[in-house]
């Protein structure tokens, strides 16, 4: 059996878990400049009909993680954090075969139903680090985690947007080889990280959304926090709903030069919340963390919008990076509110959360996209997608401020 690691082991858990997620988000971002471009080329390479077709590709698989996110943290509060994580694994793998093979829009939708599914392990990850972090230090923790994600982010769409020239399915082929070995890293290397005498009984009524997220009403200052992260969730589908669109259409990019592009943002992620996130946290605290990562991103989303070549698109990302400090700073904040047992019924909460804004963030802003790229459509403004981000950002500002007064910033985590 393996180990089981508790809260002295928190750098050896946080290594192993970080490795971990690493290897998923280099096998996530490796597709990310590849698979619009491809659904745009199996819809007969109309711009239109592709918006159409990315929205609901993404709101499918945003659906899946909706109801899977709950599920996988339930199992993983009962079962443990490990097999939940190898399985995750094993089908995102099997996942991107499928997603390479496809010769149709059909099999490429099937394919994204799957990853919907397996990719619900992020919660999982999440939850583990919980696990393995004193409360005092998890806002941290999560700001390593981001900039962990900020490296896949990097390294993932920089090789995929080159892959992807050389052939659009290559990208998957990889994807999968990098998921597999991640699955074996963890059967042979990952410890379990929750003890057999804090974990919960398996109940469906926590294992569905609606259980998930009644656990965020269940302690003061949650569920308005939960709130203005789900704020945050869905201003940030705008990326992966009409990023490889918009900037094929209005800049003319190709795979390369978006995953260039998309390389430049992790590596500003990297520097945000690798380095900069604990100086500034034991400076300003996570409250005032919150407000400026919100404030930041409002105008880096406004400047996206009113880029008038690429060059000033990717200055902007300058901007936009602070809203980094936002993610590490309310997730260290909701973490506090509840007791060890349930911290992967939380990671699954917010996942769903994150899947509700992913039903609803690819056809809100498509449909936007779609509206106001078309000459005849009576308003043309390609960057309006991104000016509508913003204005959901500034919704989920009001919302911090009225959900984080002072004293709630320095309360201390239920037992």
């Amino acid at each position: 059996m393996r180990p089981v690691l508790g809260q002295t082991a928190t750098k050896a858990g946080l290594a192993f878990i970080l490795i971990t997620v690493l290897l998923d988000v280099l096998s996530l971002g490796l597709v990310i400049p590849i698979t619009a471009k491809l659904i745009k080329e199996l819809a007969g390479n109309d711009a239109i009909d592709a918006a159409s077709y990315v929205g609901w590709f993404g709101t499918v698989w945003a659906f899946m993680q909706f109801f899977s996110s709950p599920l996988m943290g339930a199992l993983s509060d009962r079962f443990g954090r490990r097999p939940v994580l190898l399985l995750s694994a094993f089908g995102l793998g099997i996942d991107y075969i499928i997603l390479a093979l496809a010769p149709n829009l059909t099999w490429l939708f099937i394919g994204r139903v799957l990853t919907g599914i397996t990719a619900a392990s992020f919660s999982t990850a999440s939850a583990y680090i919980a696990d393995v972090t004193p409360p005092e230090k998890r806002s941290a923790a999560y700001g390593i985690y981001g900039a962990i994600f900020g490296l896949g982010f990097v390294l993932g769409p920089a090789m995929g947007g080159y892959l992807g020239d050389i052939d659009l399915r290559l990208p998957f082929w990889v994807s999968a080889a990098l998921t597999f070995a991640n699955a074996c890293y963890g059967f042979f290397v990952l410890p379990e990280s929750l003890p057999k005498e804090i974990r919960k009984p398996f109940s469906w009524s926590r294992a569905n959304p609606q259980g998930s997220l009644r656990l965020l009403r269940s302690a003061p200052g949650l569920l308005p926090m939960a709130i203005s992260f789900f704020t945050y969730q869905l201003a940030h589908t705008v990326f992966s709903s009409v990023f490889v669109l918009y900037t094929d259409m209005r800049f003319g990019w190709t795979p390369g030069q978006i995953g260039q592009t998309l390389a430049i943002v992790g590596i500003l992620n990297v520097i945000v919340q690798g380095a900069l996130i604990r100086p500034m946290m034991r400076i300003l605290g996570e409250r005032t963390m919150v407000f400026l990562g919100l404030i930041g991103g409002m105008l880096g989303f406004t400047a996206y919008g009113l880029a008038s070549n690429g060059s000033m698109f990717m200055a902007s990302t300058i901007i936009f990076c602070t809203l980094g400090f936002f993610s590490a700073a309310i997730q260290g904040l909701m973490s506090k509110r509840i007791d060890p047992s349930t911290q992967g019924q939380l990671s699954g909460a917010n996942s769903s959360l994150n899947g509700i804004a992913g039903m609803i963030g690819p056809i809100l802003f498509t449909s936007v996209f779609k509206r106001t790229i078309d000459p005849e459509g009576g308003f043309h403004q390609p960057g309006a997608p991104f000016f509508l981000a913003a204005l959901i950002l500034g919704l989920g500002l009001l919302c911090a401020m009225i959900a984080i007064p002072k004293q709630q910033a320095d309360s201390t985590p239920s037992t």
